[in-house]
């Protein structure tokens, strides 16, 4: 190869990556003209460990404070009973006794405060004489707040990205009084708190409230938990220069037989401000690397970019994963919304949809790292409740994977594990790293392909099911909830278990597992469908009444069984279904329904029905700093769920459908803008993945495709859909093209090979 050549191929490259799409700008931050006065309105940082919320409460600059690790870890009270099995349930249920059932599995949920995430403390700065706040900006780019005072004070703080540090820095104060703040841990109950949403008074803890001791430079407060767990809250503070203050902030969680450096220690040798910004920015920036998009809508683009931030504050490698709030608990005397707990019914899971499309396959380590951690509390609740082999995970666990109770269709669930496995499936497609295939991946599967074969039954038909399932939550907490015959939910889990089983066992060549998953797999029925073709319930019930967890359509979004581009039946199926949820309405869809529906809308190809859907979550179920909150915050009729409890999982599950519209490779063809509105003349996306471990780099210019760029990070075979009549190959480098039809091109890929595709415009 000629160095001009080279030189030019290497310019091509380049400049497709500089001018393929805008990065996270100055356009995406959050900007107030005041402070909101309000903890869950408060401008957010975190790194995945610890979290902070800047407010204003009264008259005075409010950090709340926060570290994942805080957990009141007492066991259930009345819970986990000997006879409390999933065979005793299914005798209550024929015994007509499920009140009893109800006893053991749900009412401790509701009646005891613990176990539960708690709050850690809030700092407090005397800000009244500042006069009032000019504005309020979270710079999204840099992870780092800036306030203004009409008196030229200034307050810039982040939270280290990989340190477990909060800095800050005010400028122009003469006078600094900071104060820090202990949760209300002791004192009368507000008997008004109470129930699993609002969250319970932090007084029913039962803790002895700890000390703070502060001094001119500093302030320590320890705070003894449930049995012997502690934690300690330390800030240090110096002015560094005429009427400029500096301060650093840390927590530290401590657990028997788990030594951890106290949270003073890790203060007095913290780096200075300037110091510590430098590999925080550095960082950041490449997060913000792996993957950008430009799109004509600037609502949609805007909340994308707040969300890679959440998720960029809130996910991280050995961090414990992403909870309903994450690293920004409630700072409002209570416990936070559903106790701050893992909830594997939905939210963690559709937490971490984007982190694949998105390019951030590191972040996302810290869920399956805390999954693999926990095995040996799984394996002990499913040889106590389920009586077998195998693994299934708790639908609602503590931080150490001990089961929470709550609905127990739901929170004991046979096929929450089957979920969990997507992950650590797409974990595999999207980096085929063989190394996790092997000592991951494939031994997660094969345990809970073990648990599902000791956990069903032949039916007449000589078709595998459950004794009892679930459909997440259809009839909520009632007896009619279990389902004797499989729902479409269990069933389209169990068919995923089993298949791709089967799929990871015949990649590492072993036989005699494949044949077993295979088998498992022809024993699976069909879905159940109506006369139309809708997606029911189960065979018994269709869907007919509006309901917030579209679980009977898991088939096509998630997991992908039913596919578009199989063919004209499944088009059908998803079409119909999809308007029979429409027809049916809102009425009692939360937020995350909305965000869900976008990934299924972009399985159906209806770009703009994908866009309405996901324009509705921003601009409705948002609160004004991007907190998912539920309800309809509009109060205009587009769900009867008006209250405001915030929860993550809708937020990123936003994010996941707009990459959804950009882009889709579940189904063994790299498709590009396959679901975006017509209207949308200009668009534009860089790097990000599709399965197989291919980075893709587009763009759409006067309503056409018009570039498309792939590179392949580990080698491979790759199938793209050619959005073009005819194209140029700008650059080929270490891939070989085999057309397949009209319609379709294969590529086999060297690792780190690259192509250009132009439209030819013909």
């Amino acid at each position: 190869m000629s160095k001009r050549f080279l030189g030019l191929l290497l310019f091509l490259v380049g400049s497709l990556h500089t001018t393929i799409s805008a990065q996270v700008s100055a356009s995406h931050d959050l900007v107030f003209d005041k402070l909101p006065t309000r903890w869950d309105e408060a401008l957010p940082l975190g790194n995945g460990f610890v979290g902070e919320l800047i407010w204003q409460k009264d008259d005075k600059l409010r950090f709340s404070l926060d570290h994942a690790e805080l957990w009141d870890l007492r066991p259930m009270e009345g819970m986990k009973k000997p006879e409390f099995t999933y065979k005793w349930v299914q005798e209550q249920i024929k015994k007509n006794n499920y009140k009893t059932v109800q006893e053991y599995g749900d009412v401790p949920y509701e009646k005891e405060p613990a176990p539960s995430k708690i709050p850690g403390a809030a700092l407090e700065i005397a800000s009244k004489e500042w006069g009032a706040v000019t504005s309020a900006r979270l710079d999204i780019q840099r992870a780092v707040a800036e306030v203004k005072w009409a008196n030229g004070a200034r307050l810039t703080s982040f939270v280290h990205a990989n340190l477990p540090f909060g800095y800050f820095r005010l400028e122009g104060v003469k006078e600094f009084d900071i104060q820090l703040l202990a949760p209300k841990y002791e004192g009368e109950v507000d008997k008004t708190a109470g129930g699993s949403v609002a969250g319970d008074d932090l007084a029913r803890l039962g803790y002895k409230q700890g000390k703070v001791k502060q001094n001119s430079k500093s302030a320590t407060y320890r705070q003894k938990g449930w049995g012997d767990f502690e934690y300690e809250v330390s800030i240090r503070w110096k002015e560094v220069a005429d009427k400029t203050w500096e301060g650093v902030w840390s927590i530290s969680a401590h657990y028997p037989n788990k030594p951890k450096t106290p949270a003073n220690e890790l203060t007095a040798t913290a780096m200075s401000y300037e110091k510590a910004m430098l590999p925080h920015l550095s960082w950041w920036k490449n997060f913000w690397g792996k993957s950008s998009l430009k799109l004509p809508d600037p609502l949609l683009e805007k909340q994308y970019y707040l969300e890679q931030y959440k998720f960029g504050s809130t996910a991280r490698k050995g961090a414990p994963p992403i909870s309903l709030q994450a690293v920004w608990t409630a700072d409002n005397g209570r416990l936070p919304p559903w106790k701050g707990d893992f909830h594997h019914d939905l939210n963690t899971q559709l937490s971490y949809w984007p982190s694949y499309a998105a390019n951030h396959l590191d972040e996302a380590m810290g869920y399956l790292d805390h999954l693999d951690a926990n095995r040996a509390a799984y394996r002990e609740y499913t040889k106590w409740f389920f009586q077998t082999d195998g693994i299934n995970v708790p639908g609602v666990t503590t931080l150490t994977g001990v089961p929470m109770g709550g609905w127990i269709q739901y929170s004991f669930s046979p096929t929450v594990s089957a979920w969990l496995s997507q992950h650590f499936y797409l974990q595999w497609r999207y980096s085929m790293d063989r190394r996790f295939l092997q000592e991951r991946a494939y031994p997660w599967f094969k345990q809970v392909a073990t648990f599902l074969e000791k956990n069903t039954i032949l039916n007449d038909d000589w078709k595998r099911q459950l004794p009892i399932g679930s459909s997440p939550e259809i009839n909520d907490n009632r007896v009619t909830a279990w389902f004797s015959e499989n729902t479409n939910y269990d069933l389209s889990l169990m068919r995923f278990a089993f298949g791709k089983a089967e799929e990871l066992a015949t990649e590492l060549n072993l036989t005699q597992d494949m044949a077993r998953w295979k088998k498992l797999n022809k024993q699976m029925a069909d879905y159940a469908l109506s006369d139309s073709l809708e997606l029911k319930v189960s065979p018994s019930l269709a869907y007919a009444q509006s309901h917030r967890h579209f679980s009977h359509m898991m088939a096509i979004h998630p997991l992908g069984d039913i596919q578009w581009e199989k063919g004209e039946r499944d088009q059908k199926i998803i079409q119909k279904s999809i308007a029979l949820l429409d027809s049916i309405g809102p009425d009692w869809w939360c937020g995350y329904s909305y965000a869900w529906l976008g990934s299924l809308k972009a399985r159906a190809k209806d770009g703009a029905g994908a866009a309405k859907t996901l324009r509705t979550f921003a601009s409705a179920f948002c609160l004004p700093n991007s907190f998912h909150a539920n309800g309809d915050q509009t109060k205009s009729g587009l769900s009867k769920f008006t209250y405001r409890p915030f929860t993550l999982e809708g937020n990123f599950a936003f994010a996941a459908g707009v990459q959804e519209m950009l882009l889709q490779s579940y189904s063994g063809v790299i498709s590009v803008f396959p679901a975006v509105p017509a209207d949308w003349a200009e668009a534009s996306f860089r790097d990000l993945r599709a399965e197989g471990a291919f980075l893709v780099s587009a763009t759409r210019t006067g309503g056409n495709v018009d570039e498309i760029q792939l590179y392949s990070e580990k080698g491979g075979v790759a199938r793209l859909k050619l959005p073009f009549k005819t194209h140029l190959v700008k650059v080929q480098q270490g891939m070989i093209v085999k057309p397949i039809d009209e319609t379709e091109i294969e590529i086999v890929a060297q690792k780190g090979g690259k192509i250009v595709l132009k439209n030819g415009y013909e």
